[in-house]
């Protein structure tokens, strides 16, 4: 993609300046995957032009057939790919989806189970420092220190002992299978709902080498630039 850098030559020069960076560093960080080029440049498009509030055939503003049209291929994309009954592609940011989940479906102050944030949790998933944390009881599981896995049955207890309105399955640095079937089955024993975040493994999942949590969650999401891409 080629850079109008005669109009600003302070910002492109630090455009430059970080495809430098990025093509000649080493990246280990799994969520900082490559975005492809197809990508950047349908993101770099006219689209960007465009406001769409709302959903397809449901807009706050004329003009968007085009948007409707690209906006439902994505959905259909995604319930195809992964056997889901429905699909929001809206989001921009796996943390944005989260917190859209919670708003939708609980309550300020309501006990949510999540995986610690030391532990190989996410921000999102009751950190004090984040929102979720913050206007939600988020009880937190540990993985095993023997042997640093998830221990299906701390959930359990915790889950009978805190009675939670959500257990958010998922991890941000968890290099092990989840296995939602033991979540479904301890959620359905405490009458919770179980929200899975696939974010750093959707690619796995579509890839068919990690359990899929969609005919176990009530809830699954995930983003488009790590595994997945």
């Amino acid at each position: 993609m080629g850079w109008p850098t005669e109009r600003d030559t302070e910002i492109f020069d630090l455009i430059d300046a970080e495809t430098e960076r990025q093509n000649t560093g080493l990246q280990l960080i799994a969520s900082e995957n490559f975005t492809s080029r197809d990508v950047m440049e349908a993101m770099g498009s006219v689209l960007t032009n465009k406001y769409s509030e709302g959903y397809p055939k449901k807009r706050y503003y004329g003009g968007n057939q085009v948007v409707d049209e690209i906006e439902q291929i994505a959905i259909d994309r995604v319930k195809a790919l992964f056997g889901a009954e429905a699909a929001n592609v809206q989001p921009h940011s796996g943390a944005n989806a989260n917190l859209g989940v919670y708003l939708a479906l609980l309550e300020a102050g309501d006990t949510v189970l999540g995986m610690s944030l030391d532990h190989g949790g996410h921000l999102t998933h009751g950190s004090p420092v984040n929102i979720s944390g913050r206007f939600y009881n988020f009880v937190p599981y540990k993985v095993t220190p023997s042997d640093e896995r998830i221990d299906y049955d701390q959930i359990r207890d915790l889950a009978h002992a805190n009675k939670p309105k959500m257990i958010v399955a998922g991890a941000t640095a968890y290099p092990r299978i989840i296995d939602p079937e033991p979540l479904r089955a301890i959620a359905d024993e405490v009458g919770a709902l179980l929200m899975f975040d696939a974010a750093h493994i959707a690619g796995l999942i579509a890839g068919g080498v990690h359990p899929n949590p969609v005919p176990f969650a009530d809830i699954v999401t995930f983003t488009t630039h790590k595994t997945l891409r």
